[in-house]
């Protein structure tokens, strides 16, 4: 059976946990380990901006001595003139695997209907999975490890990053608080979804709109830019209601002392986060960058191998 990874539930607690090894493993050995030799091409296509997602997956498939194939979807019939399922079809004729940042969720949901080799989320309005498996491995090299700990996520819960934080803290056994201000929370089914795993994982999920209730005693703090990409024109005030969850000295004190801090990048300096903070000793984003690397190796290693079992 071919493996995808559209959300971040679609790998077991155990699964998850197995990624996570394998990306410390290729962290230490970061040129030992090839499953794409031959070359190998896997397709990496964006139909919305990137940046850390482009250079990462583009040196990652390198690094796994495989050829990536970078794709700005625009300059393509992928999706224009040509159904996603025919184009799924199509590409898995070339290609090893293939990685997609999209819009809707059913984008990516339709090609990996049709597709006869691995699908990854490179991002989607829904999800964020690859950007969790480096928090997660960053958690761990920083707290000791994922299972008892409490990560707290603050500003725009309703996003794909919220729902990934549920979904993939849960799985990791974390205790999970997502707070967001009134009409910013998250999607009620993710947050059920989120509440079964947690609940055989020894975790919990809670949704609040106190930031200060949600950091409190924190081992983690993390956020995101409070206007996501195709976000800028909806029409809705994307600073006011947020300035409460800045992530600052003082929302920072209601955390433990050792708390770290999470941003997936790019920041809007001195509006979701402080300079101080983002360049503080708490924070840990450079690292987190860096390990988008190192998982999505690991992902892709693990997604092959599990696809041809």
């Amino acid at each position: 059976m071919i493996r995808h990874l559209l959300a971040d539930d679609d790998l077991t607690p155990a699964e998850q946990s197995a990624v996570l090894d394998l990306a410390a493993r290729m962290k230490a050995d970061r040129f030992g380990f090839t499953p794409l030799a031959g070359p190998r091409s896997v397709a990496v296509l964006f139909d919305k901006q990137s940046l850390r997602t482009r250079i990462s997956f583009d040196a990652g498939i390198a690094e796994l001595g495989g050829h990536p194939l970078v794709v700005d979807t625009q300059v393509t019939h992928f999706g224009r003139g040509e159904t996603l399922a025919d184009a799924g079809r199509v590409l898995s004729r070339y290609v090893a695997a293939i990685v997609l940042r999209t819009h809707g969720d059913d984008r990516i949901a339709e090609v990996a209907e049709h597709a006869t080799v691995p699908v990854v989320n490179a991002l989607t309005d829904g999800y964020h999975p690859c950007q969790l498996l480096a928090d997660l491995l960053t958690v761990r090299e920083h707290c000791g490890g994922t299972a008892g700990r409490t990560l707290a996520y603050v500003g725009d819960a309703a996003n794909n990053l919220s729902h990934s934080y549920l979904l993939a803290g849960a799985t990791a056994g974390m205790h999970v608080r997502v707070a967001g201000p009134a009409g910013f929370q998250p999607d009620p089914g993710v947050l059920d979804r989120a509440g079964k795993i947690a609940a055989g994982t020894g975790g919990s999920v809670r949704a609040l709109v106190d930031p200060v209730e949600a950091v409190r005693d924190a081992d983690v703090v993390a956020t995101d830019t409070w206007t996501s990409m195709g976000q800028e024109d909806d029409g809705l005030d994307r600073i006011t209601p947020f300035l409460p969850y800045q992530v600052n000295t003082a929302l920072l004190g209601h955390a433990r002392p050792d708390v770290k801090v999470l941003h997936c990048l790019p920041a809007h300096r001195d509006e979701e986060i402080t300079s101080e903070v983002l360049d503080g000793p708490q924070s840990v984003v450079f690292d987190q960058a860096e390990n988008r690397l190192h998982a999505q190796k690991a992902l892709l290693t693990f997604l092959l191998e599990a696809s041809s079992s």
